[in-house]
């Protein structure tokens, strides 16, 4: 049988049962959707995360106070001694160590004359805007040591908005958590990591904001490490002098990668967990093909005991069926990948914030699945189709 009496045979045989094979088409539809959409998603997820992290460097450690394995990081109550500026100033002085940034953050109300605004509070060192890169976009940042303790105010991008417009703050005076601040500058815009809003934030020198929250400790203590030191060497180097002045190891040490790491870790779970569920429309797809070709090689007995009379081969018999399921199969990749089109349309309509990432790669690959799909639920029947003995197949009309 030539190919194209071949095709013009596959095409006939799918075209004439139009609501049946749609509706076969759809379950393996629905399973090549899942599965690509849900890997765009956690490929968009994984993108956002390393752009959140990479936007404040990529050479920097978080130290923490408490230990992590015995009290978890982050907690004051559970360290011998607190977190200072002492401890930042120190930690200064390491070779290998470019900048560090001691913080202290809380909430509570900026208020500029009738103007007021609850936002975000942070007291930082004066190597933030570099360690951390952000740009200056009026005045000047912080200067000084760790220590500085000036009343002195920078502000972000969404604060100057809302507190002056475009007026000029430069020179004004704020009331932060009722301590007056003078303004000596302006950062530009940031953006948000991890859904917060690094905008909304008024700087302060860590000292005061030491004394505005009224605390002995502070809640981290970055530290930027030059391109030459390997991150190994600094981890040694920051414990070694922690140790020196703490007495115990009671600080917790967190990388980029550490975080990245740890992400990437949750990220593969949830994304393997979602595309297993779309793994199971698969399945089921592959099984709707299989009960439907099985089916139809029943229906069409006849017609497969007349081609063997006028002397088709087993193997075109098995060409054939094997081709219609595989044209099933790819009707269904076809048609996931336009409801694939249709869902991203409106997850951007009614969720334009959530990342989503195709590859190429997985798109081909959702159309090869299917046609591996097709290929696989249709030998069965394709097989039973061929071996039928062809005057018992004409007997059955």
């Amino acid at each position: 049988m030539k190919l194209l009496d071949s095709s013009q045979w596959v095409l006939k045989a799918v075209i004439s049962h139009r609501s049946r094979s749609v509706l076969t088409a759809l379950g393996i539809a629905i399973g090549i959707m899942s599965v690509t959409l849900l890997t765009a998603i956690g490929e968009g997820v994984q993108q956002y995360v390393l752009d959140s992290f990479s936007q404040f460097g990529t050479r920097i450690i978080a130290i923490n106070p408490g230990l992590k394995e015995t009290h978890g990081s982050g907690g004051l109550l559970s360290t011998v001694r607190p977190l200072t500026l002492s401890d930042a100033s120190a930690l200064r002085k390491i070779a290998g160590v470019e900048k560090v940034v001691p913080v202290v953050q809380g909430s509570g109300a900026i208020e500029y004359r009738k103007l007021q605004r609850s936002g975000v509070i942070l007291g930082v060192g004066p190597d933030m805007s570099d360690a951390w890169g952000f740009n200056v976009a009026i005045g000047r940042f912080f200067s000084g040591h760790v220590g500085h303790s000036r009343a002195t105010a920078v502000l972000g991008y969404t604060m100057r908005k809302e507190l002056f417009g475009d007026a000029n703050p430069l020179g004004q005076t704020i009331r932060v958590g009722g301590q007056r601040f003078r303004i000596i500058g302006a950062v530009e815009k940031k953006g948000q990591m991890l859904g917060i809003d690094m905008d909304d934030v008024v700087y302060i020198p860590a000292q005061k904001g030491l004394q505005l929250f009224n605390r002995e400790s502070l809640m981290e203590v970055d530290v930027v490490f030059s391109a030459n030191t390997s991150l190994n060497v600094i981890e040694k180097r920051i414990k070694k002098v922690m140790l020196e002045r703490h007495g115990r190891e009671d600080v917790t040490l967190t990388s980029q990668n550490d975080m990245l790491e740890s992400m990437g870790k949750i990220l593969n779970i949830l994304t393997l967990s979602v595309a297993a569920l779309g793994g199971i429309s698969l399945l089921v797809g592959s099984v709707g093909i299989l009960a439907i070709m099985t089916t139809t090689v029943r229906e069409r007995t006849a017609e497969i005991g007349l081609l063997r009379a006028i002397g088709a081969e087993k193997n075109a018999i098995l060409r054939l069926f094997l081709g219609e399921a595989v044209v099933l199969a790819l009707m269904g990749g076809v048609l996931g990948l336009l409801l694939l089109l249709l869902v991203t349309g409106l997850f951007h309509v009614f969720l334009p914030g959530l990342p989503i990432t195709f590859n190429a790669y997985f798109l081909t690959l959702a159309l090869s699945v299917s046609a591996l799909i097709g290929l696989v639920a249709g030998v069965v029947p394709a097989i039973q189709a061929s071996t039928l003995d062809p005057i018992q197949a004409l007997h059955a009309e």
